[in-house]
């Protein structure tokens, strides 16, 4: 693992999961321009989730069974043709069917850090998946300000081709720059993904930070669905100035790498604790935001920051987590791991859409902080307790 091959990946993982995030600053353009209700629009967002779910559980998977190089090469290119695809889309179902497609092989990404992982130094494990996830959590940050920009400039469709054109660009450099990889698990297909299912049920650590995840994930996207809707209506605001909001998310991107840290030097429960009550307070300050106005900003913009900052910094400690439970299984465990992440954020769409055609920002906001709560509360329930003589043992990355 050089420098240069760490920033590729993270570049790649970057542009694969920002195909699922253009649509989001678009919300209202995209119900205008193809005739659809702001309902009908919201399942686009959810369409990305979903798909994307779907493709951690069946795609990623096979990085136990194919040639990784390969693998995430051709989801990346699959991913460069269905932008394209969705940039000719005359409708709304069809704009739904290929943004689900895309999403799906998306999971490239998924493919990408473990793959990175496998080459770290397990010393520099933390700060290896600090650095690619950053780079991912980037990818989804930028696009929303690139995509509202080059909607206002050259209408939405834009916005998609020139993802596409990226997508196709990084997979050509992987292709050269990645060394192959092949670590066959030495089972079919079927049984493969049977294997994967079954270790939510085998390792009661990935299924407790998979809870985890997928509710912080759920309150984490209750804001970014609906934050388009306020900003349009409460503030007033365009296209381009409702994706370049998505910029508070560098925070974030600050925060990962710093969770890497902390986690390669003993301190993850401390991080995870502190997390989990940050998003329930994240929510305070984003509810006094829905009346607009200056003071509203004010309040929406410190609750953007400590939810963003929060749920990157426990999605991190989640990671390496995981990670950390079986080398010889890492992506089946990390599929597992983010299907259940993406499911609960799906879900957190869908019903996020529901709150706010019938209750606003107040129901949106009342959502987010249940959540968030629930979020704190498995995290709080812990594992059991160790024998008191193996007390001062120091705790390992997995607990």
């Amino acid at each position: 693992m050089t420098r240069p091959l760490l920033l590729l990946m993270a570049l790649a993982t970057g542009l694969s999961v920002s195909a699922n995030y253009l649509a989001q600053p678009l919300l209202d353009v995209l119900a205008s321009d193809l005739g659809i209700s702001e309902a009908s629009a919201g399942t686009i967002v959810t369409a990305a989730q979903v798909g994307y779910a779907v493709g951690l559980l069946l795609v990623v998977p096979l990085g136990d069974l194919l040639e990784r190089r390969r693998l995430a090469v051709s989801l990346l290119a699959a991913t460069s043709v269905l932008l394209i695809a969705s940039s000719l889309a005359p409708s709304g179902r069809v704009l739904l069917v290929t943004t689900s497609l895309t999403a799906l092989t998306s999971v490239a990404a998924q493919v990408v850090v473990p793959f990175a992982v496998t080459l770290a130094d397990p010393a520099r494990r933390g700060q290896v998946v600090g650095v690619v996830m950053s780079g991912l959590l980037l990818g989804s940050i930028v696009s929303r300000p690139i995509s509202g920009a080059l909607a206002q400039l050259a209408g939405w469709r834009s916005a998609y081709v020139v993802c596409g054109v990226l997508v196709a660009a990084v997979a050509v450099a992987l292709r050269f720059r990645l060394p192959t990889l092949h670590t066959p698990s030495g089972i079919a297909y079927p049984a493969l993904i049977r294997s994967t299912v079954a270790l939510l049920g085998t390792q009661p650590v990935l299924r407790r930070r998979a809870l985890v995840g997928a509710l912080s994930l759920a309150s984490f996207n209750t804001f970014w669905t609906a934050s388009t809707f306020l900003l349009a209506t409460a503030y007033g605001w365009s296209e381009a100035t409702i994706g370049a909001f998505g910029l508070m998310g560098i925070a974030g991107v600050v925060a990962t790498p710093v969770a890497g840290r902390l986690v390669d030097a003993g301190r993850s429960r401390t991080v995870a604790r502190a997390s989990t009550l940050a998003l329930v307070c994240a929510w305070g300050a984003i509810a006094l935001g829905g009346g607009g106005g200056p003071a509203g900003l004010a309040w929406l913009l410190l609750g953007v920051l400590v939810l963003v900052v929060a749920q990157q910094m426990l999605l991190n400690v989640n990671q390496n987590a995981v990670y950390a439970l079986d080398p010889a299984l890492r992506n089946r465990l990390n599929a597992a791991f983010m299907t259940a992440f993406f499911v609960g954020g799906a879900a957190g769409s869908a019903a996020t859409t529901a709150a706010w055609v019938h209750g606003g920002w107040g129901a949106v906001s009342v959502l987010g902080a249940t959540l968030a709560a629930a979020t704190c509360v498995v995290w709080r329930e812990g594992p059991p307790r160790r024998p008191s003589s193996r007390r001062h043992r120091q705790p390992s990355l997995a607990e």
